[in-house]
């Protein structure tokens, strides 16, 4: 059952817990926009204790209208920008890190995941924002992963821990994104020299196609609240979480190594059909949704946290915005970042 006005601080808020669903903060009602900033403002230290309590925390009643007042929302809860590297999905720009979601189509979910969890340094916090609600479906889903990591089977959770995972991408022009818009140039030698900084093994194949390798850890600790965390891809980008008749024809495509996207346990095996449904079972165990009304915004520890979305119907129009910037190190990985499989 929710409860209302829970004390966070000192300060009284009116703060609804629900099963099944992220908190719900419902502000005061504001005569102005600007208000409503001054408010956040003021209450900045208490929505970030919840935030590290819950990992997620939606806001209602700010007013939000358009990328604009996003922006200034922004800017007050996460000054401190984080940029978006390793691109792999298609989103729109509207201009001071502001983006649409995502722009896969309406009828595809999006599993949980962690954002930029396969670069070395991604953002802490993200913030979400609806400018237009969908008619049906289309929550932006969130899920504990410290829960998730628990939930985990020990025999998993310690495969993981030893050798973390292993992201293999392929970036064609027909599936997934091209190297160029991924990597944000038209210069292999820009890439190539990313990839060496940033500790990914490439190769570049005969018709042009570029294929990456990133090993990394599959379990951070925040770096605030010192709790370990379950922080990756792997589910997301597994190829047995695909549906059979879109794997079928990628695989028939481009062959067993050429998806776009494919995970790993990071030694290089791959889990069992069964192991990798336990997985998904565990995710659909933790994960929370609420209904989108427009105006909302809501905040996202993208550590602790993880997102995906509904499939849905009608328009939508979610914004989102990355901040707090993190190094891998900071969260003290549990497995080195690596070109290659582990081997011990």
């Amino acid at each position: 059952m929710p409860s209302t006005g829970h004390a966070m601080s000192t300060v009284d808020l009116d703060l609804s817990r629900e099963a099944g669903k992220p908190p719900v903060l419902r502000t005061p009602r504001f005569d102005s926009f600007d208000r409503a900033l001054d408010w956040l403002t003021e209450h900045q230290p208490e929505l970030k204790d919840e935030l590290h309590r819950s990992g997620s925390l939606l806001i209602r009643g700010l007013g939000v209208g358009d990328a604009s007042d996003f922006g200034r929302v922004r800017d007050v809860l996460m000054p401190r920008r984080a940029g978006y590297k390793e691109k792999a999905t298609p989103r729109t720009d509207f201009g001071e890190g502001v983006f649409s979601s995502t722009d896969l189509p309406a009828v595809q979910p999006i599993r949980l995941h962690n954002e930029n969890s396969y670069t070395l340094d991604f953002p802490g916090t993200l913030l979400f924002g609806c400018v237009i609600a969908p008619e049906e479906g289309g929550a932006t889903t969130v899920g504990d992963m410290r829960e998730a990591l628990r939930l985990l089977p020990p025999a998993l959770r310690d495969r993981f821990a030893a050798t973390g995972w292993l992201l293999v991408r392929n970036f064609s022009e027909l599936a997934g994104l091209p190297w160029q818009k991924s990597f944000a140039t038209e210069d292999p030698a820009v890439v190539e020299a990313y990839c060496r900084d940033n500790t990914i093994g490439f190769e570049w194949r005969e018709d042009g196609a570029l294929r990456t390798r990133q090993r990394r850890s599959a379990i951070v600790t925040h770096a605030v609240t010192g709790e370990k965390s379950w922080f990756n891809h792997f589910a997301f980008w597994n190829n047995r979480t695909l549906d059979t008749d879109v794997r079928d024809v990628l695989v028939e495509t481009y062959g067993e190594d050429g998806l776009p996207f494919d995970t790993f346990v990071g030694d290089g095996t791959r889990l069992t059909q069964d192991e990798v449904e336990t997985v998904n079972r565990i995710y659909d165990q933790v994960t929370l949704r609420e209904t989108w009304q427009r105006g909302d915004v809501m905040l996202v520890d993208n550590v602790l946290c993880a997102h995906g979305r509904e499939s849905y119907r009608g328009d939508r129009k979610i914004l989102v915005a990355m901040g707090d910037p993190i190094t891998l190190d900071a969260c003290r990985p549990e497995t080195a970042p690596s070109t290659t499989a582990f081997e011990g």
